[in-house]
């Protein structure tokens, strides 16, 4: 697998999305940052967006510089920083013609008898209510007549109960409703899918995995967690014209884990 200087800079894919501008939110490392990373290495400029502005400006030094990305800092359920980072986008590259909505918490880990509510409330702001927030900003902003696609990252954990971070699951599950009822209210213009992963291997999926990663992968008919050009591959394709007839979908990128029941644990 390469890394983030030689994907950016070697021709590996197809140039697919060659003259698009992308939105990427919860850019700056793990899944956000590897999807970025190919739709570069397709052809796409991007924006991205995070919370801290040090992270944000190594990413865009990994995908080659102010030519190739620009970062705006902030948080996703912040309606300033969602309408200053799309104007910041457009007058750096264009208006949006790919929006990925990455961006997501999982504050609290336990069972929801006892979930702090004021947690919860966290996690649908940025996680669901944050996610349409950036939808309707890059629509108000050009993407109604221009046209476009966006990408929701969701997860398995939207699928079936998973231990410990129930309310996350559940914050996930609204969102594949709302990539479903997104895509019958901007068809024929925008197309609205979403990508659901199971574990991960980066920093915020830690916790399910660190010290027992090969008992977590041998649940896995594919034998192995994923790595974040695993789900950038689904939503390069999701954001390519391969896709222009999927519409409404969620697409499940789980190395099997599914199939067994297992999923996140």
């Amino acid at each position: 697998m390469r890394g983030a200087s030689s994907i950016c800079t070697v021709n590996a894919y197809s140039g697919r999305l060659a003259g698009r501008v992308a939105l990427v939110t919860g850019a700056s490392r793990g899944i956000g940052l590897g999807i970025a990373q190919r739709l570069v290495a397709e052809g796409a400029r991007v924006g991205l967006t995070a919370r801290h502005p040090e992270a944000l400006a190594e990413a865009v030094a990994a995908l080659g510089g102010p030519g190739h990305a620009v970062a705006v800092a902030g948080r996703a359920d912040d309606a300033a920083h969602r309408a200053e980072a799309v104007a910041r986008l457009a007058e750096a590259f264009g208006p949006v013609d790919v929006l990925v909505n990455n961006a997501g918490i999982n504050p609290a880990y336990g069972p929801l008898a006892t979930l702090d509510l004021a947690a919860a409330r966290k996690i649908l702001d940025v996680n669901l209510i944050g996610a349409l927030g950036w939808v309707q900003e890059v629509y108000a902003a050009g993407m109604a007549q221009h046209g476009g696609c966006v990408v929701n990252v969701s997860s398995v954990a939207a699928l079936a109960p998973p231990a410990g971070i129930a309310f996350y699951g559940v914050s996930k599950a609204a969102l594949n409703h709302l990539t479903a009822c997104l895509a019958a209210e901007l068809a024929p213009a925008v197309r609205v899918n979403a990508v659901a992963p199971g574990v991960v291997k980066t920093r915020f999926a830690a916790a399910l995995y660190e010290g027992r990663e090969a008992e977590v992968a041998a649940t896995y008919p594919l034998g192995r967690l994923g790595v974040p050009q695993d789900v950038a591959g689904a939503v390069a394709f999701l954001a390519s014209p391969d896709a222009d007839w999927i519409t409404g979908q969620t697409i499940v990128c789980d190395g099997g884990a599914t199939l067994t029941g297992r999923g996140v644990e």
